[in-house]
C-alpha cells in the first residue's frame, strides 16, 4: 500500500482525518489537481508530488479516522500503513502537516477523549513530535468559524500547547485552502525549513 514513494531525500507530508480538506490544500501547494470528494476516505493511497530534479517530495497521506461506508478493519489498516510510513521515513520528513478542519475539531477531540481513548489528532500530533518530525497543524476552513481565537486557544489546550495560540505561529497556521488562504501554513513551514537549513525548499511554499 505504501511502497510507491518516489526515492527523494526531503519530504514534507499531510496528515489528518478524512474529509479535513487535504487534498485541496495540496493543490493549493502544488497548482496540480488530485482526487477530491465529498465522500471520506477518497485518498486511500498516498498521494506524492515530486519536482523533478529537485531532492523533494511532498506526499499526502490517506485520512484516517472513521470514513462512512469503510469498514473497521479497512480504517485500523490505513492508520497502521500511515503510522508505519511516518515511522520509516521519519529522518527524511522535514515538517508533518497535520491537516485538521477548524469548525469541528475541537468537538471531535473533546468527544473521543476519555480515560482510556487518545483522540487521533492529538495522538498524531504527539506522534510526530515523538519521531522529531517538527509539526504544523494547519486548522482549515476557518472560513467557516467565528469565535477565531477562542477556537484557536482551545485547539492549543487540547494539544498541550498554552494557549494564546498567537505565540505558536510556527505550530498553529490558520487556513482556508478553498479561497487559496494559506500563507499561515507556508510561513510556518519555512520556519521549520529554515532551521534545517533548507532555505532552497521554500519556493515550493
Amino acid at each position: 500500500m505504501f511502497d510507491t514513494r518516489p526515492d527523494r531525500e526531503a519530504e514534507v507530508v499531510l496528515v489528518g482525518r478524512s474529509n479535513v480538506g487535504k487534498s485541496t490544500l495540496m493543490r493549493e501547494l502544488t497548482g496540480h489537481s488530485f482526487d477530491t470528494g465529498g465522500k471520506p476516505g477518497v485518498t486511500r493511497e498516498p498521494n506524492h508530488y515530486d519536482w523533478a530534479p529537485e531532492d523533494f517530495v511532498l506526499t499526502d497521506l490517506p485520512g484516517f479516522g472513521f470514513m462512512s461506508g469503510v469498514d473497521e478493519d479497512r480504517r485500523e489498516a490505513i492508520k497502521t500503513g500511515i503510522v508505519r510510513y511516518l515511522e520509516a521515513y521519519a529522518d527524511h520528513v522535514l515538517v508533518g502537516v497535520l491537516v485538521v478542519d477548524g469548525k469541528s475539531v475541537v468537538d471531535i477531540i473533546d468527544r473521543h477523549s476519555g480515560p482510556d481513548s487518545i483522540p487521533y489528532d492529538v495522538e498524531m500530533f504527539h506522534f510526530l513530535r515523538d519521531l522529531e518530525i517538527p509539526v504544523v497543524v494547519a486548522v482549515n476552513k476557518m472560513d467557516k468559524v467565528d469565535d477565531r481565537d477562542e477556537r484557536l486557544n482551545d485547539l492549543c489546550d487540547r494539544l498541550g500547547l498554552l494557549p494564546p495560540w498567537k505565540q505558536w505561529q510556527d505550530t498553529i497556521a490558520p487556513i482556508t485552502a478553498t479561497r487559496g488562504r494559506i500563507e499561515p501554513l507556508t510561513e510556518a513551514v519555512r520556519t521549520h525549513l529554515h532551521e534545517q537549513g533548507r532555505d532552497d525548499l521554500f519556493k515550493f511554499f
